[in-house]
């Protein structure tokens, strides 16, 4: 009885003749998809000089037929442990990526060197589909951190098969200390070493430290504590001259009585970012630092926190938010709705969050 392995080179011979003698290129993608057919249902069964019968028959089929005819070819090879390497490299170095994109992100036949050759030259989509492979090595993801944009490189970090060098670990960390979706997703990566995690936390925004610590719960009481030393050395370095006489001037108008909100207001409007931190801080009766980190967050809600448990008008309110936005470049937030939320906000509300936030902070209320 004749093998499945012995059909390949008979039959499919003369028609493939035929076609690329005098066929149309209608007949080219009817003989490309019968040979699919014939070598996927098959596939387990043939030699290797079998599959470099395939891989020749291939390669003559595909140079004159049409983009969606070889991303069906890509579609049904990529997932073939044993498919002829010759096309599945031809594949992945189509420039059009409905083509290449199965094969780089699942064929296994796919060699190092191929995939190398593309991170290196190709753009983004290309690289994104790399990032997507069951297994990346560390050369290879240290070149789609390098070169690949936002959604390449959280692509990869996502990817439990990427495997990262320490250079591009100490590069990842000292990037995210800007961009807090990065750090989320170096921090929950099982693989990140402990000396990289607990310096991506000491510098991670509040947010993004709630995320990290309950994603690794037994390291909470450890990270608690390296971000309070780390918070406090910033702080310290960050501390000029000019901010010691603010937070005095504050610290003598709350002592005489003469500290309100209007004088907070005035502040605001004046850009003078340290002595309306160290009023309002003064005015809701918590520490200055517990202020000021509420304060710079990029969201809203902290200063509307702390103006609501003061018991501030939204007029105060609007002046310190318009303040922050001035100073920092940041975009106008949407005034209107802001003032909604405020009058909708319970200062008992405000409490338990403030209180919230002291808890995080380790600290305790102003005196």
């Amino acid at each position: 009885m004749r093998s499945k392995s012995a059909t390949p080179s008979e039959n499919l011979l003369e028609e493939l003749q035929a076609a690329l003698s005098h066929g149309t290129v209608a007949r080219r993608v009817e003989t490309l998809r019968r040979v699919t057919d014939l070598f996927v249902g098959n596939a387990v069964d043939y030699s290797d000089d079998h599959v470099r019968v395939f891989d020749d028959v291939f390669q003559c089929l595909v140079e004159q037929i049409e983009i969606s005819a070889r991303a069906l070819l890509a579609e049904r090879l990529a997932p073939v442990a044993s498919a002829p390497p010759k096309i599945i490299r031809t594949l992945a170095l189509d420039e059009v990526i409905e083509v290449s994109g199965p094969v780089l992100s699942k064929s296994e036949r796919l060699d190092e060197a191929t995939l190398i050759e593309i991170a290196r030259t190709r753009g983004q989509a290309h690289l994104k589909a790399i990032s997507l492979r069951r297994v990346l090595s560390e050369a290879l993801t240290d070149l789609l951190v390098t070169r690949g944009n936002e959604d390449v490189v959280q692509s990869t970090l996502s990817n439990p098969g990427a495997r990262l060098s320490e250079g591009s670990l100490t590069d990842l960390v000292s990037r995210a200390e800007r961009d807090d979706d990065l750090a989320t997703c170096i921090g929950l990566r099982p693989d990140l070493p402990r000396h990289h995690y607990l310096k991506l936390v000491a510098k991670a925004s509040l947010s993004v430290r709630r995320k990290l610590e309950a994603a690794h719960p037994e390291l909470a009481d450890e990270v608690s504590s390296v971000v309070q030393e780390a918070t406090q050395r910033v702080r310290a370095a960050a501390t000029t001259r000019q901010t010691e006489m603010a937070r005095a001037l504050v610290k003598s108008l709350h002592a005489d009585g003469r500290l309100n909100e209007f004088q907070v207001s005035t502040f605001a409007e004046q850009d003078k970012f340290d002595e309306t931190n160290a009023g309002l801080a003064a005015l809701a009766g918590v520490a200055v630092e517990t202020a000021e980190t509420m304060m710079i967050d990029s969201r809203t809600e902290g200063v509307m926190i702390l103006a609501k448990v003061a018991g501030m008008s939204w007029s105060s309110v609007r002046a310190i938010i318009a303040m922050r936005e001035k100073l920092s470049g940041g975009s106008q937030t949407d005034m209107l709705a802001l003032r909604d939320t405020y009058e909708a906000l319970r200062s008992s509300t405000a409490q338990q969050v403030l209180r919230f936030h002291r808890m995080q902070q380790g600290t305790t209320p102003a005196a």
